[in-house]
């Protein structure tokens, strides 16, 4: 019987704290990437082996423009760099990434302490092109006051949603993740009355009950197939800011089986869908960073260990 590959813990549950990193590899550091990669689920356990209460979890995605670099063979199918959109009104920037560390725990010590560890190991190797602190905010509100992540797909139809099948069977029990962070105009939101808010957002702000407004966030991010099935992503959004330099955010990370559902979503926000020129929430936030990793299975980390030394070994003499 055929061991059906373990994916990394996109699926695992939400929880209260995050830490995204994203970050870059220095030409030479390739062998100690790979080391870490191959080390990270050890890591991890280590780590929160104290505190299993902590529900301490690592995703680690790697970016198209370090595919080649990092693995010595064949690529994601659809693996390619996050693509900039420019609509009238509203850009979309891609920024640069070629590894992204998205942890979890219920609490932000965890993550900090892995974090630590991941970047000590990498120290020199690497450099830090972003980096974000999320938390749970009141009863998983985004700091424009809505409850984010509401038609998340739960169970079965999670793992359909997001991991990779037979259709790239060599990826399969992979995933691929869009991630960008947005910044928050608060004071020019707060001008607007809840019924414009819900009016944008496309849902009742204290009941969180959708409205089908037309042209609202809502409707723009709901994705059909040809059989008018809805396509679903999981979102695992974090707000992140900071009071005293008046930042306010949400980090955007939508993990799916095909990176064309979330693309299809970012085009009817950036570049209209019929009659509506762009998603209006776009109007009071800001997209700074946009990068597309690939989320290769557990086993498939693990083998990377063995690439290192095959680069690092000399060759046998004949």
């Amino acid at each position: 019987m055929v061991r059906m590959p373990t994916p990394q813990s996109v699926l695992g549950p939400t929880t209260t704290a995050s830490l995204f990193l994203v970050l870059t590899v220095d030409t030479g550091g390739e062998p100690v990437v790979r080391e870490l990669l191959a080390d990270l689920a050890g890591l991890q356990r280590s780590v929160g082996f104290g505190h299993p209460d902590g529900k301490l979890s690592v995703v680690a995605g790697i970016g198209s423009a370090a595919w080649d670099r990092l693995v010595d063979g064949p690529r994601p199918a659809q693996l390619h760099p996050f693509p900039e959109l420019r609509g009238a009104r509203h850009h979309a920037p891609a920024t640069p990434g070629d590894l992204l560390f998205h942890l979890r725990a219920s609490r932000q010590d965890l993550c900090f302490a892995l974090g630590a560890e991941i970047m000590t190991r990498l120290r020199g190797s690497v450099a830090v092109a972003d980096e974000v602190s999320g938390f749970t905010y009141l009863d998983q509100r985004d700091l424009l006051g809505f409850v984010d992540g509401t038609e998340n797909p739960t169970g079965p139809a999670a793992a359909d949603a997001v991991l990779i099948g037979a259709e790239d069977q060599g990826f399969a029990g992979g995933s691929y993740v869009i991630v960008q962070k947005y910044l928050h105009d608060v004071d020019a939101w707060n001008q607007l009355t809840v019924e414009q808010q819900e009016q944008i957002i496309g849902r009742r702000k204290l009941s969180n009950i959708e409205t089908d407004t037309p042209g609202s966030h809502v409707v723009l991010n709901t994705i059909t197939g040809p059989d008018g099935e809805q396509r679903q992503i999981l979102r695992d959004n974090m707000p992140f800011g900071s009071p005293g330099k008046g930042e306010f955010g949400t980090y955007f990370i939508g993990y799916a089986r095909t990176p064309d559902v979330t693309e299809e979503m970012l085009r009817h926000m950036f570049l209209g869908d019929g009659p509506v020129s762009h998603d209006r929430i776009l109007d009071f936030s800001t997209a700074v960073t946009g990068t597309l990793f690939f989320v290769p299975h557990a086993d498939f980390l693990e083998g990377l260990a063995d690439e290192a030394v095959a680069l690092v070994e000399p060759a046998a003499d004949n």
